[in-house]
């Protein structure tokens, strides 16, 4: 270790200001010293924790600016809602924003709660989405207006205070953890997971767990620690749901596959050319009958 720290120490004590400034406001001077300048981890294990909390909750942020956006090009290209429920992401949108006002208000780091703007922004897009591929074009407009005004009421203290705002977190938390029930009901009716996206669910699943820990080591409030532990065994179910429906085809599909055409034989004409022999109609006879 020794060695270790001789060969970094003249690295980590020459970092460029913005470099350092950015490791200083994350885990503080204190354990910027011992952690990067001292380079001594196994004598802070507090810092050691809150920087591992720090870097997951920033890979999170980053990763949720992309998380959904295959599940928005699977949308597009295929022109079709299958197998994406817009209860789930209704009840979704609704907790991520009363998550994030309540976050934002009573500030908190943003390094424990910014995925949620992110995901919130493409949450919108994929709602929108399947509204329209449903043939709802009203109930889109409708949903963006209400969207708006709920934007408004949450963030502007003078509307809401900050007791009937924590009212709304303990009841994000629990829309939060229910708006995966209707999407795990939707891919057991239809038996296959439709257009729903992999790299979506799987990420989910990799944040839900991931902030456990940060919202652990950073933010000292049960009501988001008991969102995000029932939201990570409803993302595992998912996950289980994914893996088990892989390469199963839809209901839909299943039935189209069922609907198969009954060919009958064709029928034989005869063709022009050919004479059509009739039986000769028996004429009149001279003879007589004596």
């Amino acid at each position: 270790m020794d060695a270790l720290r001789s060969a970094l120490q003249p690295v980590t004590h020459n970092l460029p200001a913005p470099i350092r400034d950015l490791g200083v406001s994350l885990i503080g001077d204190a354990c910027y010293k011992a952690l990067i300048l001292d380079i001594d981890p196994q004598e802070n294990a507090e810092c050691l924790k809150l920087a591992v909390s720090k870097a997951l909750g920033v890979g999170i942020v980053g990763a949720s600016a992309v998380v959904k956006v295959p599940q928005i090009v699977k949308l597009v290209r295929s022109q079709s809602a299958s197998g994406v429920s817009f209860l789930s992401y209704l009840l979704e949108t609704s907790a991520l924003l009363t998550s994030l006002a309540y976050n934002f208000r009573n500030q908190f780091p943003f390094s424990t709660y910014g995925e949620s703007a992110l995901i919130l922004g493409q949450n919108v897009i994929i709602t929108v989405l399947v509204l329209n591929y449903s043939g709802k074009y009203s109930g889109a407009a409708l949903f963006v207006a209400m969207l708006a005004a709920s934007v408004v009421a949450l963030f502007d203290k003078r509307i809401l205070d900050m007791g009937a705002l924590s009212y709304l977190q303990a009841g994000a938390g629990v829309l939060g953890a229910a708006s995966k029930l209707p999407q795990i009901l939707t891919i057991w009716q239809e038996g296959g997971t439709g257009q729903l996206s992999a790299f979506a669910v799987f990420n989910y699943l990799a944040g839900s767990l991931s902030r456990i820990f940060t919202t652990l080591q950073e933010v000292d409030d049960k009501l988001i620690l008991y969102g995000f532990i029932a939201g990570f065994a409803l993302n595992l179910v998912l996950a289980l749901q994914m893996i088990y429906y892989w390469n199963a085809p839809s209901a839909k599909a299943k039935g189209k596959q069922r609907e198969v055409p009954i060919k009958t034989p064709p029928t034989a004409f005869p063709s022009s050319g050919a004479a059509t022999v009739t039986p000769a109609k028996k004429g009149p006879t001279t003879r007589r009958r004596g």
